[in-house]
């Protein structure tokens, strides 16, 4: 074992949860905060193991709220932090992201969510597309989004949820699901080189300078206003770092658009229309805020019809609405949480709006 890094090579076949793990520990995350909820508990039990063996913590707090409130208190030293939970959990840290976000604290936070609302189930959603990616909590923030669709992307992506939390000096959210984060795929684990910002922010002691400061509360005249429009500066800003994938966009007559795990389900399902004579394309969004509404104003101009598919009654198909040119028919197929979609079926619906 190497010092402060796993040593893995070659080609495992590992569970989603556990590829996220490792993707937080090669990101150089020694500090998790968390709290057991299904269908995540793989990554707390993973990184129970590891931590410690790479001289990190692992503390498993008395509730959610708590939590999010100890990943608040890590960021502030500046060392990269995260928690994991599923929807109820999310509910309970949205106090504490709104926190963050005010105070610009970097961290990761991670969604495997599951069926609601309530208690719901454990199967995989996509319900909480709209917590995700309109903040949550109180006031006028955002937090960046990724949504893997594969055990590989599980893993990438949480290395760079980690980057752009420390770019941003924001909370980044992963949202999966139960099939992404309990599936087994091959992972190709990298070991790359840790290379932090400069954080002179951070709360490290003022020894010889002026003390730092990191707060959410302003009560001085016009302080707010101006605090909140500097963060929205700062959410303009996250565009340049949108994520998508897009398949088969120059021919397609219609194009679907999926995150996800409905997003892989919807690649399948092209290739079989695709095979009938049917050109499709696919945009998948990975970044689900900022959303990749350029790609999908461009091919909107070209092409008319647009199917959003998405595992709930209808959550991205807001986004896309209002991405598209003017004239540009969207068309929507949701299914509830409690079964997942099929290739066939979507198949079905695809053609259902071509014919």
């Amino acid at each position: 074992m190497g010092k402060g890094r796993i040593e893995e090579k070659g080609l495992d076949l590992v569970k989603g949860n556990e590829a996220l793990a490792m993707g937080a520990i090669d990101a150089g995350c020694r500090l998790y905060f968390g709290y057991p909820i299904t269908p995540q508990n793989d990554i707390p039990e993973y990184l129970s193991k590891h931590l410690p063996l790479l001289g990190g913590e692992f503390i498993q707090a008395e509730s959610e709220i708590a939590s999010i409130n100890m990943v608040l208190g890590a960021a502030a030293t500046g060392t990269r932090a995260m928690t994991s939970s599923s929807g109820p959990g999310i509910s309970l840290m949205q106090e504490g992201i709104s926190y963050m976000a005010g105070s610009e604290l970097p961290g990761v936070i991670v969604n495997i969510s599951r069926s609601g609302p309530g208690l719901g189930g454990i199967a995989p959603s996509q319900g909480d597309y709209f917590q995700a990616t309109r903040g949550g909590g109180h006031g006028d923030y955002r937090v960046l989004v990724l949504a893997p669709s594969s055990v590989q992307e599980m893993y990438d992506l949480t290395i760079k949820a980690f980057e752009l939390a420390d770019k941003y000096r924001n909370p980044v959210m992963i949202l999966g699901d139960a099939i992404v984060g309990q599936m087994k795929e091959p992972l190709v684990r990298r070991t790359p080189e840790v290379r932090e910002p400069p954080k002179e922010w951070a709360l490290r002691g003022a020894k010889g300078r002026e003390k730092n400061v990191l707060k959410s509360l302003y009560l001085g005249e016009g302080e707010l206003t101006q605090h909140v429009w500097k963060l929205h500066q700062k959410y303009e800003r996250m565009k340049e770092d949108v994520l998508y994938e897009a398949i088969n966009l120059q021919d397609a007559r219609l194009v679907v658009v999926a995150f996800g795990s409905v997003g892989r389900v919807a690649r399948t399902a092209i290739e079989m229309v695709q095979k009938e004579g049917y050109p499709t394309g696919l945009i998948r969004p990975i970044t689900l805020f900022p959303f990749p509404e350029e790609v999908i104003w461009e091919t909107s101009k070209r092409v008319r019809d647009f199917l959003v598919i998405e595992l709930n009654t209808g959550q991205m198909v807001e986004d896309v609405k209002l991405s598209v040119a003017e004239g540009t028919r969207v068309h929507f197929y949701g299914k509830p949480p409690g079964s997942m979609l099929t290739p066939e079926e979507v198949a079905e619906v695809i053609l259902s709006n071509m014919k």
